[in-house]
């Protein structure tokens, strides 16, 4: 019974979902099979669903959509909709699926996909019994616990431990640890549209005077994405500096020994601006050195719209630290 039960988890056919503010390049997310929850913006007229086409992406930036879209209103797949997509699809062409989402202290995408998760476990047996497929399906929801491209931390390790042919049990307790190891830092260009969006939001975390002090002075905050906190851990002055620091930091923690061999990168503007940025060109150097593979992606829409145009978010998963240490 014991060597059946090894084989039918080597066969089981594992697949992703993950919502569209996972940064990861497409032909990645496509090469894999993910499977992804889009996120619905409405900016003044103008409504794009962030479902990461590249041509969504180049309208936002043509149109200069990002200098309105500190009001706009988002909207991420609902309960019935996940519903509706798991048991249309995936209970069919999965035996297992893991739902990798944004942090759930920001966004109620994760609320929404373990709410659909009890009516999708409910509700599958006659659909894949009518199509012909035995046995029963899985499914499990994992909080990244972070943002952008440091969700897709997490997502790029399911595929490493899918391709190792590990089971799903050990799969989630592996992801759940990564996610909870995973710190996401982010650099912005501004601070009042940070402010507006926040406000848009209510939250309270960027005040008018910081926002004033800091665009006069061109101070940036370099932001850190933990456990479902985001919070400032240091200020520098101007965003290529911040860019510089933020990039020697990462590559000094890359020496020190990643948890995962992955860094994972997003710039919300053009891809070919990021290579420019000053410190970017060593750290992808000490990574190559080290064995670490650097993902590089487009932001998403819904992240631009959340903390502007120009932005850059890197993630990887590390034993605790605190910056600069």
């Amino acid at each position: 019974m014991a060597h059946g039960n090894v084989v039918e988890d080597l066969l089981m056919r594992i697949g992703f979902v993950v919502d569209s503010a996972c940064d990861l390049p497409g032909d990645y997310l496509h090469r894999h099979g993910f499977t992804i929850l889009p996120i619905t913006t409405r900016i003044d007229e103008a409504t794009l669903v962030d479902d990461r086409d590249p041509a969504v992406r180049q309208r936002f930036l043509d149109e200069d959509l990002g200098t309105r879209a500190h009001a706009a209103e988002t909207e991420p797949f609902g309960v019935e909709e996940i519903r509706d997509l798991f048991l249309r699809r995936l209970v069919v062409d999965y035996d297992c699926v893991f739902c990798i989402t944004i942090a759930s202290s920001r966004s109620g995408i994760h609320a929404n996909a373990s709410k659909a998760s009890f009516a999708i476990l409910t509700d599958y047996r006659p659909i894949r019994r009518d199509a012909g497929v035995p046995g029963p399906f899985l499914m499990r929801v994992i909080d990244s616990e972070n943002l952008f491209a440091a969700t897709g931390v997490t997502a790029v390790e399911a595929v490493r431990l899918r391709e190792s042919g590990m089971n799903p049990g050990q799969m989630r307790e592996r992801l759940e640890y990564i996610a909870h190891n995973t710190f996401g830092y982010m650099i912005v260009r501004d601070l009042y549209y940070m402010r507006a969006r926040a406000q848009k939001k209510g939250d309270r975390s960027v005040g008018w005077f910081s926002a004033a002090l800091g665009t006069a002075l061109d101070i940036k905050p370099l932001l850190r994405g933990y456990r479902n906190t985001t919070a400032p851990v240091a200020k520098v002055r101007g965003f290529d500096q911040g860019a510089e620091t933020l990039f020697g930091y990462i590559a000094k923690r890359v020496r020190t020994g990643l948890l995962t061999p992955t860094v994972c990168v997003s710039y919300g503007g053009r891809l070919d601006e990021l290579d420019t940025l000053p410190g970017y060109a060593s750290l992808k150097q000490v990574c190559a050195e080290h064995g670490v593979e650097v993902y590089e992606a487009p932001m998403s829409v819904t992240g631009m719209v959340n903390v502007g145009t120009g932005a850059v978010t890197i993630g990887f998963a590390s034993p605790e630290h605190e910056f600069g240490g």
